[in-house]
């Protein structure tokens, strides 16, 4: 089980590389602490752009690497005070003797140096260095220096050095490192599989003004796409009209109606393995649509009203049958309906919601649901309790992961039974 307090999505953190041989350790850095939902930017000194290329870095954390403390283009950007002040952790690594003693000092000769005289973000060090420069006394009252002024210290560790030595000194390994800070990881359980989600409203016009719509500002449909590309899914979203952006690296078709998002949702199935229908789709559409306003002239207004596509259903009838999980809004009886809903739409999994009350999932940034499964004919509960949307969609792709990862070792199991009768 993950736990979900270990996961810091969009943490902001700045990766300070010094000039040492283990800056090649550095990008790996950056990866693992990206895999653990951590919003990364990366600051060199001129030294370390001898052992490494600043396009390494910049291609693996996705933004451009800032070098130098007065530059015009990075100041018509995000400048050096702007910088100090988004990060909420500094992590030098490899940090150098010389870096650890301008640190202890207070100097602010160079871009980074500047950075953690004028930032308040926790300052984490972990340093390499060649094992006799570790042990020198200045090296060591400078540590203790810094020790005493709450900054961490990470490290060294012992063993071979480049400089053909051995002893303390190596820069602890980068998971280890992204371990202690963040916790553990995301494992990769969706990696080469496709994950198709919708999410928010749709709406059904009555004219070109009115319309329609179930209530829905789609945060729990998005939080569950990008929840399952952090594990490693290829994930699409079909959503209805919202305000939100999809997240970096997630494909976003917008609709409006239920036939437009069923239409979407079809055109898509067959290259995806997982469906996970958040969409409050209204369940009912007008007969007739207007060209026209309709005017006001009548104290009542008559519409008739046909069922709109069964999304879900469909999907869960395609061919071959995806990994189907549903979600459902209920203001009572929320474990009864569910189970319902789970049996009458034959899908693999319901998320079930409690819409009624102030704490209800309609608009706020917390939820709690309960999973309603099943296993061959066993059908289970698991209770989720009240935490961030994105937090809870890590809970749901989780046991969404280990329910699929089932189903296809059963499928697996049954076709090689087949095939050795």
């Amino acid at each position: 089980m993950i736990d979900c307090k270990t996961i810091h999505k969009n943490k902001r953190i700045l990766v300070g590389v010094t000039g040492g041989i283990a800056a090649y350790k550095s990008p790996d850095l950056v990866r693992r602490l990206m895999e653990r939902g951590a919003d990364v930017r990366v600051v060199m000194t001129d030294a370390a752009k001898e052992f490494i290329a600043p396009l390494t870095l910049q291609a693996v954390s996705g933004h451009p690497v800032f070098q130098h403390a007065l530059d015009a283009e990075a100041e018509s950007g995000m400048g050096h005070i702007e910088l100090a002040r988004w990060a909420e952790m500094i992590v030098v690594a490899p940090a150098t003797a010389n870096f650890m003693a301008k640190a202890a000092h207070g100097e602010a000769d160079d871009l980074l140096s500047t950075l953690v005289l004028a930032s308040e973000a926790d300052l984490v060090i972990a340093p390499a260095m060649n094992q006799q420069m570790w042990q020198h006394q200045a090296t060591r009252e400078n540590i203790e220096v810094l020790q005493g002024r709450g900054i961490t210290i990470i490290g060294p560790g012992e063993g071979d050095q480049a400089c053909g030595e051995t002893g303390l000194g190596r820069m602890t390994e980068p998971e280890d490192i992204a371990q202690q800070l963040l916790g553990d990881g995301i494992p990769q359980l969706l990696a080469g599989k496709t994950v198709l989600v919708t999410a928010g409203p749709t709406w059904e016009a009555i004219d070109p003004v009115r319309g329609i719509t179930n209530r829905s500002s789609g945060k729990m449909g998005f939080a569950v796409a990008d929840a399952a590309k952090d594990f490693g899914a290829t994930v699409v979203i079909v959503c209805g009209p919202v305000s939100i952006c999809a997240p970096v690296g997630i494909e976003k078709i917008d609709v409006q109606s239920a036939k437009q998002m069923q239409e979407a949702v079809m055109g898509q199935i067959d290259d995806c393995d997982i469906f996970i229908g958040v969409a409050a789709v209204a369940d009912y559409r007008p007969v007739k649509v207007a060209d026209q306003k309709i005017k006001k002239d009548n104290d009542e207004m008559v519409i008739t009203l046909v069922k709109t596509p069964d999304i879900l259903s469909a999907v869960a009838k395609s061919e071959p049958k995806l990994f189907t999980v549903g979600f459902a809004a209920e203001t009572e009886n929320l474990i009864e309906n569910s189970r319902k809903k789970l049996k009458a739409k034959n899908v693999d999994m319901i998320v079930a919601n409690d819409v009624s009350g102030q704490e209800s999932a309609f608009g706020n940034d917390s939820n709690a649901v309960t999973i309603i499964h099943k296993q061959g004919e066993v059908i289970g509960e698991i209770i989720l309790e009240r935490t961030d949307k994105y937090r809870l969609a890590i809970q749901i792709i989780e046991h969404i992961c280990k329910q699929y990862l089932k189903n296809q070792k059963s499928k697996n199991e049954g076709k090689d039974q087949s095939k050795n009768p």
